[in-house]
């Protein structure tokens, strides 16, 4: 198998990058990895480019103009990466909140497997640090999710995941409508909807602790009306 890819979006993430970054080459020393930056005003590009120095051939970075959402960053880190026919991509926040020690436990399931999430609620609830109304908030959506979907997915909307570059092939980027929250769940409705085989790998999700969360209430409106809107395209047969 091919180097693993694994892609990390980030807009204002200078404190956590160089730790995350140095942190998973010192547990998968021939990952390959790609910073997807919005532009950042803190520069958080410029730290990447300096660490490239170090790393060499195996960091990259895409610099992006605009900031224009976690979904459109992490499209065009797909298409980046199924352009250099990798075997698998793993997706992860920039926050310091999924620990990288996970991903070979993540590729070994992929062996059977061709979407691994890691997982904060497949067996009970795996959140540190979390405000008890953020914690009731995101396990309520992913409920939601699943009732109004029907996937069979207990975190949904988290954002550590690994994937086969088959079923990304297999998904028409320009049809994908998420920008924020809701890119999750609808990234896995398109590979679920395919019938592509998903597990979820539990993991610890601590909150950051360094900087601030992207969430919005804009954001959250998008997710309540996202699932609905896949739903009624599968039921119309737009969404295959």
């Amino acid at each position: 198998m091919k180097k693993a890819l694994i892609i990390i979006p980030t807009f204002n993430e200078i404190d956590n990058i160089g730790i995350l970054i140095r942190s998973i080459f010192s547990i998968h020393k021939n990952s390959h990895i790609l910073v997807v930056d919005d532009n950042s005003p803190d520069k958080t590009s410029k730290l990447v480019k300096s660490l490239q120095i170090e790393f060499k051939e195996n960091l990259f970075l895409l610099n992006r103009s605009l900031k224009e959402g976690l979904g459109k960053a992490y499209i065009d880190g797909f298409k980046w990466g199924l352009e250099r026919s990798y075997d698998c991509i793993v997706q992860m926040d920039a926050d310091m909140s999924h620990h990288p020690k996970e991903i070979p436990t993540m590729i070994k399931l992929l062996k059977n497997n061709d979407l691994v999430i890691g997982s904060r609620y497949v067996n009970g609830v795996s959140v540190v640090n979390w405000p008890i109304k953020r914690l009731i908030l995101s396990y309520g959506a992913n409920l939601y999710s699943r009732i109004i979907t029907g996937m069979r997915i207990k975190d949904a909307t988290g954002g550590f995941k690994l994937w086969k570059t088959e079923v990304l092939n297999s998904i028409d980027f320009r049809k994908v409508k998420s920008s924020g929250y809701s890119f999750q769940i609808e990234m896995n409705y398109r590979a679920w909807i395919k019938k592509y085989k998903i597990i979820e790998h539990p993991i610890i999700f601590i909150d950051r602790t360094v900087g601030f969360s992207k969430m919005n209430k804009s954001i959250m409106l998008e997710a309540v009306w996202m699932v609905w809107r896949l739903r009624i395209w599968r039921i119309l047969g737009i969404l295959k």
